[in-house]
């Protein structure tokens, strides 16, 4: 049986996403990835965009609300950002929590380029998080 992962962001539209896309595709056969957000919005088009130029499509999520999963068990909850650990500092029925702050690559403003090499950056450290904390994880 596969440990379940649950990330939580803000508005669930870039690092809970990529993340839930990383994760499912890294290490898929461990583990079942699934992200929410405090405020649902929708996917962003640079988080899929930057995904894509490393070979995993996250074009068919969608933005979901925490309320979606409120009843599901889940093994390890993580929140990707401050706000969604202070909107839900505790997810009921999590076996784990873990919280890990990234920057919000929507904050960043500028040229499609400056934007999109945010995205990357944020991308990049949320890739080397998830292989330094999950690569270990007991199943």
């Amino acid at each position: 049986m596969k440990t379940k992962v649950l990330f939580i962001c803000s508005h669930n539209a870039a690092r809970s996403q990529m993340a839930e896309g990383y994760l499912r595709a890294k290490y898929g056969n461990r583990f079942d990835a699934f992200s929410a957000g405090t405020k649902v919005s929708e996917v962003s088009i640079y988080a899929i965009q930057v995904m894509k130029e490393i070979g995993i499509d996250i074009s068919q999520q969608q933005s979901k609300s925490l309320n979606e999963f409120i009843d599901e068990k889940m093994d390890i909850v993580v929140t990707v950002c401050d706000n969604a650990k202070a909107t839900c500092p505790f997810f009921p029925g999590s076996n784990k929590n873990i919280h890990m702050n990234f920057t919000d690559p929507k904050e960043f403003t500028g040229s499609e380029e400056v934007v999109l090499n945010s995205f990357r950056t944020v991308r990049d450290e949320i890739f080397r998080w998830i292989d330094e904390t999950f690569s270990k994880e007991v199943t």
